[in-house]
This record gives structure tokens, sequence and C-alpha cells, in this order.
């Protein structure tokens, strides 16, 4: 076997991971080199190197790939792949915010409608949505899950219900921002989005008597809109704005530099700090500032104990906090000591940042984006970006996003403001519509459970709707 009578080989590309394969074919022909010297022993024989190379020439790999196959091959007697394992997304992960925030109205519209929702009928009315992906019902229940409902039994009848501490959260939201409101303190929203070099509707008019370019020319008309090629880049937008409009200079715009399918990857406590104290400044005294809770918006001054931690580490911070520990302990005595501190340590960078510059910082329950009315306001500077591209370049698209931010008025602020008044008032009142659905049927005492765990009961109870 001559290893060097071969067709043109295509070399492989630097850093594309080989499969094992590829491997033991460098394996066979080294295989082959060695059988074809002790055979032939007048033979010129081959330094290791010079195998190596030969091999290399044969096969497209480069040398360093060659060399550890070897060697890995000599040490081991095997090859194995060094190709990473696809990490298949879970359900969840592939469902943007927005369809969960469609989704957990569409649970609560039920309510509205004093209908009890029940899995059968909100899959059903789902599916049904064209604006909603389609879901199978173990599929759905994950997604449940990760919005944080529950499954309420009372008697022979079932519904869905948010969990507690979610109810709880929101509802202290509601509170505290009615608050502030009856005290005339200016709220401010802020939030981040994103926009593609390739922003554009999906859906225009075209001419479809118009075949090629030849034959638009030919007619004296054009081919309509320029598509998109690819994805695109985009851009990582952060702004804040409140009845008044739009801060002017509070705009943040960066080149996403990831491929990621969520933003949120691309902001890092640092960045959002440096904006933060910056903007600071620009905002009217007594200021109350709305956000969500993303990780970036809540990076901790102390990083607090948690049971995961070794006790000597537990030990050694709260001695750093002067406390005293006595041996022998059990972490979860240490975890006690903890807790008391929690309310003194537990704070946030921005948070004390803002206390100190006389600022209140109102964190929005999970999934709540419509209670943002900065996500109204996004919507229509991304409309106007759509309306507008036509060249899908990444510069064309910031000016055109500066405009468009520019577009959105005073007066679109107030009346997003409003919407957003009137949907806190309906999540206020749902409660009250829940307890009033439920407590007309029998009391016969009421079972609760994680969707998707199976704590409490059989997966067939789950099915019993």
């Amino acid at each position: 076997m001559d290893v060097t009578d071969k067709s043109p080989i295509i070399k492989n590309p630097s850093g594309k991971y080989i499969g094992s394969g590829q491997r033991k074919v460098v394996v066979n022909l080294y295989n082959a080199l060695v059988k074809r010297q002790l055979e032939n022993p007048d033979s010129p024989r081959l330094t290791f190197r010079q195998t190596i190379v030969e091999i290399s020439k044969s096969t497209g790999l480069g040398q360093r790939t060659v060399q550890t196959t070897l060697s890995e091959y000599k040490n081991q007697g095997t090859v194995s792949s060094p190709n990473k394992k696809r990490k298949t997304p879970a359900i969840v992960d592939k469902i943007d915010e927005f369809d969960k925030n469609a989704i957990r109205q569409l649970i609560h519209n039920f309510w509205r409608r004093r209908e009890v929702p029940t899995i059968p009928k909100i899959l059903t009315a789902i599916n049904e949505d064209e604006t909603l992906p389609n879901f199978k019902r173990t599929s759905f229940q994950k997604v449940l899950k990760d919005l944080q409902f529950e499954y309420v039994k009372k008697n022979r009848n079932s519904a869905l219900l948010e969990r507690e501490d979610l109810i709880n959260w929101r509802r202290d939201y509601l509170r505290k921002i009615r608050h502030y409101r009856s005290q005339n303190r200016p709220i401010y929203f802020l939030d981040e989005t994103w926009v593609n070099a390739g922003e554009t509707h999906s859906r225009t008019w075209m001419d479809t008597t118009v075949k090629s370019s030849r034959d638009a020319f030919l007619k004296g008309l054009t081919t309509g809109q320029k598509e998109p090629s690819g994805k695109g880049k985009r851009l990582i937008v952060l702004h804040i704005g409140s009845t008044e409009g739009f801060v002017p200079g509070g705009l943040l715009c960066f080149k996403s530099k990831t491929n990621s399918t969520d933003y949120h990857d691309e902001m890092n406590g640092d960045t959002f700090y440096e904006w933060f104290v910056r903007i600071l400044p620009l905002l009217q005294e007594n200021a109350v500032i709305v956000m969500d809770n993303a990780p970036y918006h809540s990076v901790k001054k102390c990083q607090m104990p948690t049971m995961s931690w070794k006790k000597q580490k537990i030990v050694d911070w709260l001695e750093n906090k002067g406390e005293i520990v006595t041996h022998p302990i059990v972490k979860i005595d240490l975890m006690k000591k903890v807790r008391k501190l929690k309310k003194q340590y537990d704070k946030y960078f921005i948070d004390e940042y803002a206390r100190d510059n006389q600022k209140i910082l109102l964190r929005l329950p999970p999934y709540h984006c419509e209670l943002n009315p900065i996500e109204l306001a996004w919507s229509s500077v991304k409309n106007y970006v759509r309306t507008h591209n036509n060249t899908f370049k990444l510069k064309n698209v910031l000016d055109l996003l500066k405009k468009g931010v520019e577009h959105v008025t005073p007066e679109m602020w107030s009346n997003f403001v409003g919407h957003v008044v009137k949907e806190e008032d309906k999540f206020w009142n749902i409660e009250h519509l829940t307890d009033e659905l439920l407590d007309e049927e029998p009391d016969d005492g009421r079972h609760i459970l994680t969707i998707g765990t199976g704590d409490t009961s059989s997966s067939s109870d789950l099915d019993s709707d």
C-alpha cells in the first residue's frame, strides 16, 4: 500500500474537530507504513517525524492532530472522538419571553371569563393560536412549571394557578408602585432589547407579475424590497423612559459579539453598572426605577453562603463578619446564623448606589413584561426600523434605531403607561376572581402539586381534568 498514491487531499480547516472515523484512518495509515517497512527491510526507514508528515499529507489533517492521535493510540490502544456532544436545548429554552408572556395572559384570560383553566383547554387554545408554537402535553407541562404555575385540585375539578411565591411577588410589586404613584413620584422604566441588521416586515405586498430583474427593467418597474441574506448582525440596545418620553442621553447601543439566541447573554454586570451610574444624574429627584430581575441587574455586593458551600468556608464567612462560631457545629446551624445576617449583607450594587443618590429600584415579577411600558415603546421603535430598513447594513440600522427612538413622543409614552396601569388593575383583581370561582365548588380540601414533579401524586392525577 502506497500512502502517497492518493487523489488530491482537501486540507482539514484549522480548529475543526475531527471524528473517531478520521482518527482511525490515521491509525490505519500508520499501521500500513509500519507493516510496509517490516516487509521491505531494505527500503529507507522513516523516522516517527517523517511518518507524521506522510500521514498529514495523505489525510489533510494537521501534523499536531496526527501526532496526538498516534500518541493516544500507543498509550491506550484505541482512539476516541474529541467532538463535543451537542446539547439539545430544552423546550423552555426554545420559547422566547414574548411567547411565555402570551401563554401567561391566555391562562389569566380564562379566569377573567370566569372559566376554570385546565391543561386540555389551555393546550387547545394555544395550539389553535397561529402566533404561538404548538405543544404536546408533556412539553407544555414543562413550560407551565417554568412559568411557575401549579396544579390545584379541588374536589373533582382541577385548575392551573401560579405559585404562591410568584403571586406574592406580583402583589407586593403592585402595592408598591401604586403607593409611589399616590406620592406623585417620577417613575422610570428601563429594559434591554435587540435589533437585527435584517430587521424588516415579515409580510409585504409584492407584484407577482414581475418575474425577474430584466422583466422589471423592461416594464419600468422594480423587483420590490431587497431581501436580507442570512441572520445578519445585530445591535444590543438599552434605554430608560417615563411619561415624559425616553430620557435624553440614556441610550446605550453596541454591536453583538456572539450568535447567542438570547440577547441577555450580551450584557454583564459591569456594563450595566457603568451605564446606570451614567444615567442616574439624568433622572428627576426622588425617582423610582422599574426593571426586570435579569442577573446583571442584581449583582450582589456580598456573596451569601448556601448549603452547597463547604462548612469551613461558611465558618470563615461568619467569622469575617464578626460572628463567634463555637465548635463542634453542624452546617444547618451555621446557615441559621447566616440567615440572621441576610438583611444586613444581602444587598445589590445598583440598589445601594441608587439609594445613595435618593432613588429607589423596583423589580418586576418574573415573566411580567406586560407591566413594563417600555416594551410598547420598543415595539414602536422596531416598527420604525422595519418600515425604513432597505439596506440591511448595521450602520444604517443604527441610524434608523436612533430615529425610531426620537419618533416615540412623550404623548405616546403617557399612553403606554396608561395601558400598563390598566394591566396592573387586571392583575390586582385576578386573585379575587380565582378565589371566588374556586370557592363556588364544595370545599373538600385543596391539593396542590407542582407541574411536572409528581411530588404528591402519581402521573395519572395530572391527566384527570
